[in-house]
């Protein structure tokens, strides 16, 4: 009996295999052969399409003892594939655990799923009630409800209450968080509200672990996951609901390898499966708002912060009144403000969003940059660790180099990070406790520790990126300064304004929390500009309809469909030539724009010379399936990879 059999690998159809065995249906796991190894597929609804080839047929080798994938996931795994113009064998990648099944796994690990202790009860707003009944009314089918409120409103609470109903009702609940570093302070909330673990799943979970929650999950077992974007794929046996927290967070897109954007990924998941999914943001998506105003999306609005406190004060320090000394970065009338704050026994957070001691470092009689020799980018100094790092391709050097006149450079840093300020704040305040909040130091072992010493007031002043600003809870905080708002203003992406006002709300939600009055203090040259009092605003919707208006105009997303190619390869020549070739055969048979190709703004990543092309057509052309076809029958040279971005959020 011939068997089709879908494997994990490049190929975009599945293998003809014969088994003795009459039983095998749509959705089970076998172990096959595949050349001189064994590999893992699933059984698949339809044949190779190319019956010219002779090929001798190989048996399979065993079914394994695991429920067969349901069949809303195997179609989800092939609109995935269709939408992102991935070929459908790289889809399973993404659904096995490397290209495993995991069969039954030790029992005593997955009981502490299943341990129940009694849970805190929390009493709810009537603001927060609301919310509530209107998104568990309509929840036994398909819907999208986005859940939108200020920050401190209790959002997290809401969307408890929701899950916790189709728990009781028998379904497994998926919850999306944009980070890592969240996933901790997380499942203690989670287990207070539930009285149980959820499970975690992100890159850093340890693969024996991973292995109990992928059959805990295949089996019923795991009843909740807390998850990074890859958990959207993992077999579920009964899902019943997805939640994607902070939903207009940009970790949400996969931007290396196989390229998807996890929220908009999710929502197609809960549709083929017929379930609903909520969508929870203080600041929605400029995709989320105009599908909310469209009424594609239900809509729920949280306006009160826990124990009705304020949102914080903002106030202009401008530079060009307040100058700032050499080598500085942080204004006199700034350090006053911090003092007085300080003196209130309030936790101060000063806001840089680059990581090192600096972005540039240049030589003041060679006048030569530190750049990354395999990437088109400057050197970021580190000062604790004593080099510099690129940021792109891992690239690590001293800081010591020989000028023209054979003796060392002599080095000017130009531009500030967390380490430069950490610096300047330690010679201002001496006496206080003083922290570094950033990638590079929150995801360690000992972030918990940190944390714990942040909500109790024993660490003064935090020195932190953009990563403080995703959902943590901080007691005290109640004064924030933004060192160089100027700087995080500039750039010509097309959703940086959206971008930034997102960060900001976010950020401002840091401070205030505990009903204690909070001031943002934002550090300008530009003190004339309006983004300041946009991003500011406590009704973020009047700067996305302005914005809406704007890419309406212009044909920009959400109202046109962009596809980016990225060609790239050592020889930038052929690249180039390449891409020309590729846009002639693009123009000649696909109904859309072809602009380019242009070099990258980031053109060599690893060694490798970057190019772009971008397609724009309308969102009512399905162009996908089309453009996949074309650029499977257009020749690719070997020495040059060829990615495709459909939905691009970035154009590095």
């Amino acid at each position: 009996m011939k068997i089709p059999i879908l494997l994990p690998n490049i190929f975009d159809h599945p293998f003809t295999y014969k088994s003795s065995e009459e039983n095998l249906k749509l959705g089970d796991y076998v172990e096959v052969p595949f050349g001189k190894s064994k590999k893992i597929g699933i059984v698949w609804d339809q044949f190779e399409k190319d019956k010219s080839k002779k090929y001798s047929i190989k048996n399979i080798i065993r079914k394994l003892k695991i429920p067969p994938l349901n069949l809303e996931t195997i179609n989800f795994l092939k609109w995935f594939s269709e939408y992102n113009i991935v070929p459908i064998g790289m889809s399973l990648k993404l659904h096995l655990l490397s290209n495993e099944a995991i069969e039954t796994q030790n029992n005593e690990e997955i009981q502490k799923y299943n341990t129940y202790k009694k849970p805190i009860e929390i009493k709810l707003s009537n603001e927060q009630l609301t919310s509530v009944n209107d998104i568990t009314k309509n929840d036994n089918k398909f819907r999208v409800h986005v859940i939108q409120g200020t920050t401190g409103s209790g959002k997290t609470i809401v969307y408890f209450n929701s899950l916790k109903k189709k728990i009781n009702e028998g379904f497994q609940g998926l919850i999306l968080l944009p980070e890592i570093g969240l996933t901790g302070e997380f499942q203690k909330k989670f287990k207070e509200f539930f009285g149980f673990d959820a499970a975690i799943w992100h890159s850093s979970v340890t693969k024996k672990n991973k292995k109990i929650i992928w059959n805990g999950i295949a089996t019923g077992k795991v009843k909740v996951l807390i998850g990074a974007r890859s958990s959207l794929f993992l077999p579920f046996s009964n899902l019943g609901i997805i939640i994607v927290d902070e939903e207009h967070d940009q970790s949400y897109k996969q931007d290396e390898g196989i390229i998807y954007n996890a929220r908009d990924m999710a929502i197609s998941r809960a549709s083929f499966k017929n379930i609903p999914i909520n969508l929870v943001t203080a600041v929605p998506s400029i995709e989320t708002f105009d599908n909310i105003k469209k009424g594609k999306y239900l809509h729920s609005r949280l306006y009160k912060r826990f124990l009705d406190a304020n949102l914080p004060n903002h106030e202009i320090i401008n530079l060009n009144k307040n100058n700032l000394k050499n080598n500085s970065w942080i204004s006199d009338k700034t350090i006053e403000k911090v003092k007085d704050h300080l003196n209130k026994n309030d936790q101060v957070l000063f806001f840089v969003n680059r990581r090192g001691f600096a972005p540039y470092v240049l030589c003041k009689k060679c006048l030569k940059v530190h750049s990354c020799p395999n990437c088109s980018i400057n050197l970021v100094y580190h000062k604790k660790k004593e080099n510099l790092i690129c940021h792109y391709c891992g690239y690590n050097t001293k800081l010591t180099r020989k000028c023209n006149d054979n003796k060392n450079c002599e080095y000017v840093f130009s531009g500030p990070g967390v380490e430069r300020i950490y610096d300047e704040v330690k010679k201002i305040f001496p006496d206080k406790k003083i922290t570094i909040f950033s990638s590079d130091t929150m995801n360690k072992k000992s972030s918990s520790e940190v944390l714990e010493k942040i909500k109790n007031n024993k660490i003064q002043i935090l020195i932190g990126t953009q990563l403080i600003s995703k959902g943590f809870h901080f007691p005290n905080l109640n004064c924030i300064v933004i060192v160089d708002i100027d700087l995080t203003l500039q750039g010509h992406d097309l959703r940086a304004a959206e971008k930034n006002l997102q960060l900001y709300h976010q950020l401002s939600g840091r401070a205030g929390r505990t009903g204690k009055p909070a001031t943002v203090y934002f550090q300008t040259y530009n003190s004339k500009s309006d983004t300041i009092s946009q991003i500011t605003n406590t009704n973020p919707d009047i700067f996305l309809e302005k914005e809406l208006v704007i890419r309406k105009r212009n044909n920009l997303p959400p109202f046109e469909r962009f596809i980016s190619i990225i060609l790239s390869g050592k020889n930038e020549k052929k690249i180039e030539v390449f891409g020309y070739k590729l846009k002639e055969k693009l123009n000649k048979n696909l109904n859309a724009k072809v602009l380019g190709p242009v070099v990258a703004p980031i053109n060599k990543i690893n060694k490798n010379f970057r190019y772009r092309i971008l397609i724009r057509s309308k969102k009512t052309q399905k162009i996908q399936k089309t453009l996949a076809n074309l650029l499977n029958n257009f020749k690719n040279q070997k020495e040059i990879k060829l990615a495709v971005d459909v939905d691009p959020i970035s154009f590095n």
